[in-house]
């Protein structure tokens, strides 16, 4: 996959109307601080198009990526930020519920998850929570370059069994700073495209 245009089409707040587009939607979920900007903005080449923020719980809307205009990246509220209030925990999670119960065009859920810990309850929930959509997420292990390689093989069976993985499910681990795993995320966009054409 090349990425030449890419831009940020819609912002839906908590009280905003889901669009209904016509190109299909890959979503990025995950808590906050596990890297979804860096990740996105990683895939779509660009230093600082997804907000990235030293405060975890920034992203407070849900934002539609036109890539290509052959797709959209839409990067979900981020979840389970100790600080947030019930309240705004509770929007958070009625967005996310929104979205993956409204939207037509969803293709793939990226799930994000940190290699270096054992995924929290709220992971297992959203793992648990996108199954029951009908979506197989595909988990993408993020902060792979502060695990050493030896370490790796076991951090992912880590979260596999954590998670109780589907069959089959895949999981990329991935770097923000070296962009190691970002060809495969590639294929897989490239595998979701072909299957829309024919």
């Amino acid at each position: 996959m090349i990425i030449k245009n890419v831009n940020l089409e819609t912002v839906c707040g908590i009280t905003s109307k889901l669009p209904k587009n016509r190109l299909p939607e890959i979503a990025f979920a995950g808590k906050s601080n596990v890297g979804k900007s860096s990740l996105i903005n990683g895939l779509m080449n660009r230093k600082s198009l997804a907000r990235t923020s030293s405060s975890p719980g920034k992203t407070q809307t849900i934002n539609y990526y036109n890539i290509n205009d052959a797709m959209y990246f839409v990067d979900l509220p981020g979840y389970g930020y100790a600080t947030a209030n019930e309240k705004i925990k509770a929007q958070w999670g009625k967005m996310i519920e929104d979205y993956l119960h409204q939207s037509e065009k969803i293709k793939a859920v990226f799930l994000l998850v940190d290699i270096r810990h054992k995924p929290s309850d709220n992971d297992k929930i959203m793992y648990d929570w996108i199954l029951s959509r009908g979506y197989k997420p595909i988990i993408i292990a993020t902060k792979l370059d502060k695990v050493k390689k030896s370490q790796v093989a076991k951090q992912k069976k880590l979260i596999c069994d954590t998670l109780d993985v589907v069959d089959d499910t895949i999981v990329i681990p991935y770097s923000a700073l070296s962009k190691q795993g970002r060809e495969e995320i590639y294929g897989l966009l490239d595998a979701i495209l072909e299957e829309e054409i024919m």
